[in-house]
């Protein structure tokens, strides 16, 4: 995924949202929305296992993906979330839940944890890394304010915790009161975990014996890709399954009674990249492969799983799952039911379900702890910084060449030309690549704002450049042009239906800047780019060219050929966001008349599209 994941999730129907907004605001209260939600009678739990040596049942509860969503706000739109299902975001609805679970069960017989990705994806989560660093200020971060105050006991690390480097996160790690936990992540070249891999905490349920349960953290092995800048020589990160299978028997040796993983990789089994990393989505190989676990909860994915069961294929049996979707959009809740043997506690059965934050409001201490906070955040990205002269919008910008997105690279590429001035790279021509992050962006005519700009560049990416040949961008351009099915000449043009093939999200179509070009889509894949040239003449496949870049590509994020291996010439660590933002600033004005240039069409047997 890259850098800044707070990108807008595909959106549910309606009907698969459980209760609507409108019954909400009608008074419904926690207790009705979640039996409605199809979590299970709160009654029968509260007393279950009332006697003696009878059957307990213990309830798991976990969040994951929270992108520093705190609240229930859109940054981009200065106004509360929302969407057509009728979602809500931030962790203060997901804690009124908590508290009516916690009310409904008693807090000695639940849990929470979290599955990762917890201090990026929204403007809260960059400012407080970038504009007023918690490392130089010494301010607590909102998330680990709002965790502290809901009571985790324990956190997982995602791969997006490692945006903002290492002395950031350990920074967080020292706020968090909750263990954070990463098993997988380990010292380069050495098997010892850097972060803490495992906790055991025991469970004291009036009337009954001590039940202990451990919970191990796992990461996603992508943060080597992804992160490469940050991680390269200070971590590695190891196999989901064989750590897994390394430390549950460490694990179970000290007399657990019950192992849950929190694991931040989706149950695919599949990697959006290639080589010798680790499996990306590899949470159901670990139920599968690894005997002793009961549950795990997972997250990455940005799913809403609200159960699956996998077979364990050495023990036979069942390992309960649950992915809580992201944003604070869901919590996952596990029942899980334990009988004495032997004088020993064995979990006899397990379920989960997913229940909707927007069958509750805000908890509103949950608010009040971070509103300092959030509002120095909504104040900070509704500055402005240029005038725009016309409306512009990246709605057509994943099938036509539009000048939101060309200001991306004019910045990328000045920025480059000014940085290889005066080098040995002086002479050769300077190419920019974009990529449609979200086609909701728009600028304004007239005043733009930080948070116009966040909302068209929202992820965390510094700016690099490589040098390319014209042979390696040739290649370069046919992979990013498997974006797009193939068309009939005579198809109707409905370009909407034509993007994302191979289900290829839009932050994974490049576009070049700085050469011209067709797409034809009535070729196959491989042979789509034509008449790729440099100021009217073809492009030479020796012809060098520095390319600006952002890191996710560079390190190797979505697989995009030579990129990855091509000699680097500049890398400051600029974010691509906040040049963005300086550029605008000093030229004051915004006017695509001077930068717009439709250097790529889609065509078909030759005939444009448009």
């Amino acid at each position: 995924m890259p850098r800044w994941c707070s990108c807008r999730v595909p959106e549910e129907t309606a009907e698969d949202t459980g209760v609507s907004r409108r019954k909400v605001l009608g008074g419904l209260t926690a207790a009705g929305a979640l039996a409605m939600a199809g979590w299970p009678g709160s009654a029968e739990a509260a007393t279950a296992g009332k006697g003696g040596n009878g059957p307990v049942t213990i309830t798991v509860m976990g969040t994951s993906d929270l992108h520093s969503h705190a609240v229930d706000w859109d940054y981009y739109n200065d106004a509360a979330y929302s969407d057509s299902a009728h979602n809500v975001v931030g962790l203060a609805r997901v804690s009124s839940l908590v508290k009516q679970i916690r009310a409904d069960r008693g807090r000695e017989r639940t849990l929470l944890f979290d599955a990762g990705d917890t201090i990026q994806g929204t403007p809260l989560g960059f400012y407080y890394a970038t504009v007023e660093p918690i490392t130089e200020t010494g301010q607590v971060h909102p998330m680990a304010l709002q965790m502290n105050a809901i009571g985790y006991d324990a956190v997982a690390l995602g791969n997006h915790e490692f945006n903002y480097g290492l002395p950031l996160l350990r920074k967080w790690i020292g706020q968090m009161r909750a263990p954070v936990l990463a098993a997988n992540a380990v010292h380069a070249g050495t098997d010892r975990p850097a972060f803490r891999p495992y906790i055991i905490k025991t469970m004291r349920v009036p009337g009954h014996p001590p039940i202990r349960v451990g919970l191990l953290g796992l990461t996603n092995p992508g943060v080597a890709i992804w992160d490469k800048a940050n991680v390269s020589g200070e971590l590695d990160f190891l196999d989901l399954v064989e750590t897994a299978k390394k430390w549950v028997p460490i694990i179970r040796a000290q007399g657990v009674d019950v192992v849950i993983v929190s694991a931040h990789a989706g149950d695919s089994g599949l990697s959006s990249y290639t080589g010798d990393i680790p499996v990306e989505n590899a949470s159901a190989m670990v139920a599968q492969q690894v005997p002793g676990i009961d549950a795990i909860l997972f997250g990455h994915a940005h799913n809403d799983v609200p159960q699956r069961f996998v077979t364990n294929e050495t023990t036979g049996r069942t390992v309960v799952m649950s992915e809580p979707k992201c944003w604070g959009q869901r919590l996952s809740v596990f029942d899980l039911t334990l009988t004495r043997e032997r004088g020993r506690w064995k979990v006899a059965g397990g379920s989960a379900t997913t229940v909707n934050t927007n069958t509750v409001q805000e908890d509103p201490a949950l608010v009040a702890v971070v509103k300092k906070q959030h509002d120095a955040v909504v104040a900070y990205v509704n500055q402005e910084v240029a005038t725009s002269t016309e409306a512009m919008s990246a709605a057509e910008s994943c099938w036509k060449d539009t000048a939101i997105l060309d200001y991306v690279n004019l910045v990328q590429t000045e920025t480059v030309k000014k940085a290889v001035a005066g080098t040995a790279y002086a002479s050769l021509p300077v190419l920019s690549i974009a990529a449609p992050f979200s086609r909701l962006a728009t600028f304004p005519a007239g005043k733009v704002t930080i948070r116009d700009i966040a909302g068209l560049y929202i992820y965390d990416n510094t700016l690099l450049a490589s040098v390319l040949t014209g042979a390696q961008i040739k290649d370069y351009l046919e992979y990013s042009a498997q974006y797009f099915k193939q068309v009939a000449a005579s198809a109707p043009v409905d370009p909407a239906s034509w993007t994302n093939a191979h289900d290829r999200p839009d932050y994974n179509y490049d576009q070049f800047s700085g050469v011209t070009y067709d797409i034809d889509l009535t070729r196959p894949e491989g042979s789509r780019i034509r008449n790729l040239a440099y100021n009217g003449t073809a492009v030479g496949g020796d012809q060098q060219f520095v390319v600006a870049v952002n890191n996710y590509r560079q390190s190797g994020g979505g697989g995009f050929p030579h990129i990855a291996t091509a000699p680097v010439v500049y890398n400051a660590q600029v974010a691509i966001r906040e040049a963005i933002v300086a550029f605008a600033s000093a030229a004051k004005t915004i006017d695509p008349a001077t930068f717009h240039v439709e250097n790529w069409r889609l065509v078909r047997d030759g005939a444009p599209v448009f």
